[in-house]
Order: structure tokens, then sequence, then C-alpha cells
């Protein structure tokens, strides 16, 4: 929930790296496809009231003793289990050489756009930190239904990685929405977009 209603619940996003080309100047942001809320308010006023749809879901969070147990399954049946403990070492197979370029890589992403209900309007929101500390998890298992479906994601396509832990103070700010062109009627025309969409967010 957006800071300063005083109502708390627990959120998923999925989150896609992108590069954009804005006044000749490359911009670093995510494309986020999808979000979910065990908040039946969010699900209700996202999109409407603050920006992004939210589904709404059942989640499963137990943090202890360095190990997290994060879990949902949506509505939809969109479901989502991340098991990961803290660790001081980086996985040198990493994507990221150092557990520092993954903290610049992530925190660089501050921007990020989620389609709205009529399929041509992004919704924009800019997460701006007053703190920002990293330190490496171990993954576990990790299960994602949303990119493991492979009419949207081909096989190998997506492959699961070493994540950095963040934990920051900071603050959401709502930013000017991007506006495609044509309109989409249909929820069909919808889900074809968004599978483009997260396509071609994929190879940017």
């Amino acid at each position: 929930m957006p800071a300063g209603i005083g109502i708390a619940s627990e959120n998923g996003a999925h989150r896609i790296a992108v590069e954009w080309t804005a006044n000749g100047e490359v911009k670093e942001g995510v494309f986020i496809p999808r979000r979910d809320t065990s908040s039946r308010l969010n699900a209700l006023a996202g999109g409407r009231v603050f920006p992004g749809l939210h589904h709404l879901a059942d989640f499963s969070v137990n943090e202890a003793h360095g190990r997290y147990e994060v879990a949902f399954t949506s509505e939809d049946g969109t479901s989502l289990s991340i098991i990961a403990s803290e660790t001081d070492e980086w996985e040198p197979r990493s994507v990221f050489r150092l557990l520092g370029d993954a903290s610049d890589f992530f925190q660089a992403g501050s921007a990020g756009f989620s389609p709205c209900k009529d399929g041509c309007t992004f919704d924009g929101l800019e997460l701006v930190t007053q703190e920002w500390n990293v330190r490496p998890l171990a993954m576990i298992s990790v299960h994602a239904s949303f990119f493991e479906d492979g009419k949207t994601f081909p096989a190998g396509s997506v492959i699961y990685q070493q994540l950095p832990e963040t934990r920051c103070q900071h603050k959401c700010l709502s930013k000017n929405s991007i506006t495609l062109a044509p309109k989409i009627q249909t929820d069909e025309d919808l889900a074809k977009f968004n599978d483009f969409a997260c396509s071609a967010a994929r190879f940017q």
C-alpha cells in the first residue's frame, strides 16, 4: 500500500529490466507485467487510486534465522515460491560479476511501468530510496509460474540466479504514464499485447 495509507500488505511484482531512449539519453527501469497483493483494497484501488493493476492472492511469508520462505497463489492460479538463505558468498556464475554490480543494477532500475486495463496505457511508479543496503542470498528453490509459461517465455530463455537481499528506506512516487495506440478493446487483445510486450522487453 502507498506510504501514508497505514495499511500493511504483502505484495509481489514480476519485473523485467528494460532500457529505452528519451531525448537522446538511455534510461533504465523495469517493465512490470503483473503485480499480486494480499490486500483486497490494493486489488480494488490499483490502477484507479494509485498506479498498477493488482491481482488478489494468498501469501505465505516466513522469515527467521536468516532463512526466507515466500510464496503466493493468485485467484487466477498464478503462483510463485522462493526459499533462500543468507550467505556471505557471491555465486561466481552469476550474470553479475560482483555483488556491487548487482546492487547498482537494481538500484538504477527504480522507475517501473505497468500495463493498465485498457492495454495501451502504462502506469509509472518510481522507487525513491533514502538508504540502500544489500547482501547476498543463496537460492534454495525457486518457482514462478509466470516466467515458466512457455507461450510467453520459450524454454531456456529464463534462468534463475542468485539474488541480493535489499533492505532500504523508500517512498513511491507516481510518474507520468505512457500511452500507446491503437486502443485495445478486449481481454484477448490485452493478453496478446502483454505477450508482445513481454517478448519485446525480454530482448531489450
